[in-house]
């Protein structure tokens, strides 16, 4: 793609440098009806068999997959297309199909919750909010230090709505067409901790904003902190969590390498001495919901002037802002050629509903999610 917009801020060599995992969430469904499958214990097992560890959602039609800490993004796509490609084999062995997409096409039955002390907690607690099946792309980047982790979620936060608009994989649920692109995002809102974080002055100010949750009881433990953008509870890293799991592999490494490259540009700015971005909380939110609601194929909020901008140009801007950390990785023509596919071709809603556009049927939807979920993959099962 050609990537105009305003000047790329220069980055200094070595800033990126950190480590690097992802998490991808995968629905379980019939192989012949596409309906939810209750049968993550059973997959896990599966897995297990064929030497992958998969983690229970909080749905039993779920399963997460995580990847090895990497040091550079692109040692992420082998990875990712074994662990897709064994967890399509375990989901098979179990009697489902692993789906890539941000929401199931068909809802699962009542009574989903997993069978864990925590996450019936989690459903006693909040009752009807915790129904809604959600999988996403998690992309862990390794800071030590707690301040500086706080000063570069600050830098990243006005790119959330981008990066949301580009994983955009969840449009159709309970059987039809929510009119948003990403409908995860939305029910994702419902939780009370979700959404873009704040922006804090240190990580002093962060965890007085996490006490204040706990104390409140509007989440049960700092694990339960859902901001798009978060420092991990359980490991020394920075947590970007705003994307759908992306239909694809290539999509995936994509935006490891896009967050990777945003890191590594924020680091650089804060070691200049630059600040971040003014960005209120209100016009950041409305940011991520025109994200969610129009994704690739409309306009998007540009959160630092607060004007209306094609989502198209806002992916290119991201383009220009990471560029000069992707050239010194090494990666920017592989994501620039990533990029321009997406664009010509669409990302996951705009293909779900091409689908449904001329003609195909719910289950012609899922079948093709299903394909794209393993496209490229082959599985190591020795």
């Amino acid at each position: 793609m050609t990537a105009t917009g305003p000047k790329a801020t220069p980055t200094v060599r070595g800033a990126a440098s950190a480590t690097i995992g992802v998490e991808e969430e995968f629905v379980l469904v019939d192989p012949h009806t596409g309906r939810p499958r209750l049968r993550n214990l059973d997959v896990i097992e599966a897995g297990r068999e064929l030497g992958i560890d998969l983690t229970v959602e909080l749905s039993r039609c779920q399963i997460e997959t995580a990847t090895a800490v990497c040091t550079h993004p692109q040692d992420l796509r082998e990875q990712l297309r074994r662990s897709r490609a064994v967890a399509a084999e375990a989901a098979a062995r179990a009697g489902c199909r692993l789906v890539a997409v941000g929401t199931p096409i068909f809802e699962p039955p009542a009574g989903s919750t997993t069978d864990t002390p925590r996450y019936q907690r989690m459903a006693q607690h909040f009752g009807g909010i915790a129904d809604g099946v959600i999988c996403g792309c998690h992309v862990h980047i390794g800071v030590d230090d707690r301040d500086r982790a706080v000063e570069i979620i600050n830098h990243l936060r006005p790119w959330l709505p981008t990066l949301l608009a580009l994983t955009a994989n969840s449009p159709i649920a309970d059987g039809r067409d929510t009119g948003y692109a990403d409908w995860r995002y939305l029910r994702w809102g419902r939780w009370p901790s979700a959404g873009p974080p704040p922006q804090c002055a240190s990580a002093a100010e962060y965890d007085a904003a996490v006490e204040s949750l706990l104390a409140t009881g509007t989440i049960l433990d700092p694990r339960m902190v859902y901001w798009d953008v978060r420092i991990s509870a359980r490991h020394p890293t920075i947590e970007i969590r705003v994307a759908d799991v992306p239909a694809t592999v290539e999509e995936t490494v994509t935006l490891a390498t896009l967050v990777y490259a945003l890191v590594a540009g924020a680091t650089a700015s804060i070691e200049r001495g630059e600040a971040a971005p003014s960005v209120g909380q209100d016009l950041l939110r409305a940011a991520c919901w025109r994200a969610a609601r129009d994704g690739l194929a409309g306009r998007g909020v540009d959160p630092c002037s607060a004007q209306p901008v094609p989502a198209v140009e806002l992916i290119r801007r991201l383009l220009v802002r990471v560029g000069p950390v992707l050239e010194e990785l090494d990666a920017y023509r592989s994501v620039d050629e990533a990029l321009t596919v997406v664009l010509a071709r669409g990302n996951g809603a705009i293909r779900q509903r091409r689908i449904l556009d001329h003609g195909g049927s719910l289950t012609d939807v899922i079948a093709d999610a299903a394909r794209r979920t393993v496209e490229g993959c082959t599985p190591d099962l020795s």
